[in-house]
């Protein structure tokens, strides 16, 4: 199992597969992640034990919204979100990303149907 001391605890990488990822976190209390986002990762918290606020920034930081989230409570975060985390208590929680296949058509018409005449 791969570990990484942080600045705010440490990061545990339980599985990193194709397009799926789950690292097991320990966070202490009033520790906290820098801001950041993901280009195409959608990024998920599920909280084992303890608390933790998520803070997640909309329209180029004219909201902000906050989610605390305890034992058994998860959130997720879109790709393009700017968000970090602080721990409330001592927690245990995962970190999942997935890429999710979306529509990814840029049309340049709308087609038609060709009419004989």
């Amino acid at each position: 199992m791969e570990k990484q001391g942080k600045v705010w605890g440490e990061t545990r990488k339980l599985f990193n597969k194709n397009n799926v990822e789950v690292s097991r976190i320990e966070v202490e209390k009033g520790g906290f992640s820098s801001t950041h986002k993901h280009e195409h990762k959608y990024n998920k918290f599920f909280v084992e034990s303890g608390k933790l606020k998520i803070l997640v920034w909309k329209n180029d930081y004219d909201l902000c919204d906050e989610t605390i989230i305890s034992e058994g409570e998860s959130t997720v975060i879109v790709p393009g979100e700017d968000h970090m985390f602080e721990a409330l208590e001592d927690t245990t929680a995962y970190e999942i990303y997935w890429v999710g296949l979306t529509d990814d058509i840029v049309r340049k018409n709308h087609g038609g149907l060709k009419r004989s005449s």
